[in-house]
């Protein structure tokens, strides 16, 4: 398990680690990326998402939309722990800040 100095989503920074594999968020399925337009900002766009871990359930978490098609949004989140994971969601479970 790794600690980094980045920005938090919310404006703060500090050192972060990272959420664990046996916690990570389930993601929606690579595969229907397939082909699609993805968009990256050149800076992360602050969201709220509903994610779900295996071990900590579902959590509604602050973070950025780094990426999206018209579907799904990739997000970089802070769980309910303080740890930083990444995710491709359905575009459903996202809404701005």
């Amino acid at each position: 398990m790794g600690s980094r100095r980045r920005d938090e989503p919310g404006g703060s920074s500090g050192p972060i680690d990272k959420v664990p594999l046996r916690d990570a968020a389930e993601g929606a399925p690579g595969r229907s990326r397939d082909g699609a337009h993805i968009t990256r900002p050149d800076r992360g766009i602050p969201v709220r998402a509903w994610i779900t871990s295996r071990q900590s359930g579902e959590q509604l978490v602050d973070g950025e939309a780094t990426a999206w098609t018209d579907a799904q949004v990739h997000v970089r989140y802070v769980d309910s722990h303080g740890r930083e994971g990444f995710v491709w969601l359905w575009a459903g479970a996202v809404t701005r800040r």
